[in-house]
């Protein structure tokens, strides 16, 4: 039993550290662009399409008050806007503006160092 106790303890142990890389990744890519993790990962979504709030939710693992706040944020920074549905009048979608493009490409262009533990899960 305590093989089993440690395998769990040591799996745990392990979990953390990826917690405090992608916490440490995080405060690194938002001093260097002056976005957090959500917003950029937003971005990255929008870069060959557009996206209704719902469909942007399900891509980016958020619930939907969550992504609501991040677009909100993005859209206040300049960086997306809201388009009306062809078909459906009532339906948003969100797109890059030209300024988002361009943050986009510099985010793209950047080296970012990853720290050590996310080195294996993040294959480039």
């Amino acid at each position: 039993m305590d093989n089993v106790n440690n395998m769990q303890v040591s799996t745990l142990c392990q979990i953390r550290d990826v917690y405090r890389a992608i916490y440490e990744f995080e405060l690194n890519f938002q001093q260097q662009y002056g976005l957090g993790l959500n917003e950029g990962m937003l971005l990255c979504s929008l870069n060959d399409r557009k996206y209704s709030s719902n469909e942007l939710a399900g891509v980016l693992g958020l619930s939907n008050s969550n992504t609501s706040k991040v677009i909100k944020s993005v859209e206040n920074k300049k960086l997306i806007k809201r388009i009306v549905g062809k078909d459906d009048k009532r339906q948003m979608y969100f797109t890059l503006t030209e300024q988002g493009r361009k943050k986009l490409e510099s985010i793209k262009c950047a080296e970012f160092t990853l720290p050590e533990t996310l080195q294996d899960v993040v294959k480039r």
